[in-house]
């Protein structure tokens, strides 16, 4: 089973972890979310506490297929200023893994050079953190290992997308199908 760690950060944005989180497993994915706080309940920017599976310091991260970093303020900025964080995500581009982030979250992206070349999406206003990207004003972006979604009204799309990266169109479609979600392409 392919294995999947989100990461919560004090003011992630509730929706784009938890309906994320809630598709993937639908799709059969494995599902970690890891806490980069000292604290495995994570409070998110809506006052929603979640409790993470593991903390940081002992989630096996190299083990993973991809990275998911949900967005929300102050969110991104506590995920931008973890120590670990960012050295797992330039090894995960290094080695051809898949990362994915949403809202404000690619802002840590673009901080890291990963989006060196290619195209992303990023919520409004956080259009010139996308350091070295060609920004594209759609719901999700696909390119390359990297997986950018727009913010949390594009949450499912985002989730689906990840979906079909690690399992398949099918699968993906399967789970829109139960959702009775009609994405918008």
């Amino acid at each position: 089973m392919k294995k999947v760690f989100l990461f919560l950060a004090e003011g992630f944005e509730e929706t784009e972890a938890v309906a994320t989180i809630d598709v993937l497993r639908r799709g059969g994915l494995s599902v970690t979310t890891v806490s980069i706080s000292d604290n495995r309940t994570v409070t998110g920017a809506h006052g929603i506490p979640v409790t993470a599976d593991v903390l940081f310091e002992k989630a096996d991260i190299d083990e993973g297929d991809m990275l998911v970093l949900p967005g929300g303020m102050p969110g991104a900025s506590n995920l931008n200023a973890h120590k670990g964080l960012p050295e797992q995500l330039k090894k995960y581009a290094a080695d051809g893994k898949k990362i994915a982030a949403i809202c404000a979250a690619p802002l840590v992206l673009g901080g890291l050079n990963l989006l060196q070349g290619k195209k992303a999406t990023v919520y409004p206003g956080y259009e010139s953190t996308l350091k070295g990207a060609e920004y594209v004003k759609t719901a999700v972006v696909t390119d390359g290992n990297i997986i950018t979604g727009r913010g949390p009204g594009f949450v499912f799309e985002f989730a689906l997308a990840i979906v079909a990266e690690l399992q398949g169109k099918t699968k993906a479609d399967e789970v829109a199908e139960g959702l009775l979600i009609q994405v918008r392409r």
